[in-house]
């Protein structure tokens, strides 16, 4: 029986590492299973943990107001500590490129215990975009024993960056797993679950779901990425155009400024996970600047407009689900007026096949931890 210790902070990650956690508890017999929780965030985190009826054995409760990456790297490293000391695992699983990823794979380092990385092998290309995620990818690396890829490209910027063959594992991404898991509880669920934050939507019109919140778009490209969906609120009167909003005053204040006010935009606050995902499923498609949705999106039909500049999740775009088109706001204009009005391009989008996998990369991982030396 091997000890596993699952440490993330994030409401993605929890996403992403549920269904992993659910895989090797199912597996008692090979398996002893700890989570730890680094609480990088707290109510979203928490709201992905309830939804999936996942109880953290330890929770390091970092996060205060306004602290900096400076205060939240050494409080999850002093944090974790002790917990590494208790449970003695075989080996930690780490999840993607958040500060807990950087400091989970460390702690580990430093007590010599091997390290499994999630979602490994994602690379921008440029170590300030997106900031510090991609640092914290390429710090880690270096740390992990067992490297699960999403893709054969992630596999192979592994290679490049000179990693072990014998140490790479390209399983798919477990955001497919959650998604499908998150769908079926969902249909079980049933009704509406937006029905009391927007009871006057028209429901049976096309419906674009838009996110946004990434730091480096601040400023300029957030402007004009709030000034194109304004544009195309506009001009298209009878699509209603969503937008859970984030808290960051960085994103919350163009938003006011370009899109309140106008009947067919409507700004809510953020949503949780599972009516998310609902909405996701009920959307025509995407404008985005996440790395999940980019991910859960092409799995559900549904094509993404990433607005970013770069993204580490270029499958989706040599795919044909995801278009990347900046933060120009006649370049995304142009992007959605296209899927809005044209219906050949709109299908060659939807019917694309998912680069991410099919739903059963944590009974890979799960089978090759258990096999492993």
């Amino acid at each position: 029986m091997k000890k596993v210790l699952f440490v993330f902070g994030t409401r993605p990650e929890a996403i992403k590492m549920a269904p992993m956690i659910r895989e090797l508890k199912g597996r008692p017999e090979e398996f002893e299973v700890s989570v730890c929780v680094t609480g990088q965030h707290r109510e979203m985190l928490y709201q992905v943990l309830d939804f999936f009826s996942i109880k953290p054995d330890f929770d390091l409760e970092v996060m205060k107001p306004n602290q900096s990456l400076f205060g939240v790297t050494s409080s999850i490293l002093v944090g974790l500590e002790p917990v590494l000391d208790q449970v003695s695992p075989d080996v930690v699983l780490v999840q993607g490129d958040t500060t807990s990823v950087l400091v989970g794979a460390l702690g580990a380092f430093y007590k010599k215990i091997k390290v499994g990385h999630l979602e490994a092998g994602l690379r921008s290309g440029d170590l300030f975009s997106p900031f510090p995620e991609e640092g914290n990818r390429l710090l880690a690396t270096r740390l992990t024993d067992f490297h699960f890829t999403p893709t054969p490209q992630a596999s192979d910027n592994l290679l490049a960056e000179g990693v072990d063959a014998s140490k790479i594992h390209m399983v798919g991404n477990t955001v497919i797993d959650a998604l499908f898991w998150a769908v079926d509880i969902l249909k079980d669920q049933g009704g509406n679950p937006l029905e009391d934050l927007l009871p006057t939507l028209d429901w049976s019109r096309r419906i674009v779901l838009v996110t946004g919140h990434r730091r480096e778009s601040f400023g300029d490209g957030f402007q004009q990425m709030c000034a194109a969906i304004s544009r195309l609120a506009t001009d298209n009167p009878n699509v209603e155009f969503i937008y859970p909003v984030h808290l960051n005053p960085n994103v919350q204040k163009p938003v006011e400024k370009y899109l309140s006010g106008q009947p067919n935009i409507h700004l809510i606050a953020p949503l949780d996970y599972p009516r998310l995902i609902w909405l996701m499923e009920r959307s025509y498609f995407v404008l985005t600047d996440s790395g999940g949705i980019q991910e859960e999106a092409p799995s559900l039909g549904k094509p993404v407009l990433v607005m970013r500049n770069v993204t580490e999740r270029m499958e989706g775009v040599t795919a044909g689900t995801a278009r990347l088109v900046g933060t120009n706001e006649q370049a995304i204009y142009e992007a959605a007026q296209t899927l809005l009005h044209d219906a050949e391009s709109y299908d060659a989008m939807a019917h694309a096949v998912n680069p991410y996998g099919d739903g059963t990369a944590s009974r890979q991982m799960a089978d090759i931890l258990a096999t492993a030396k």
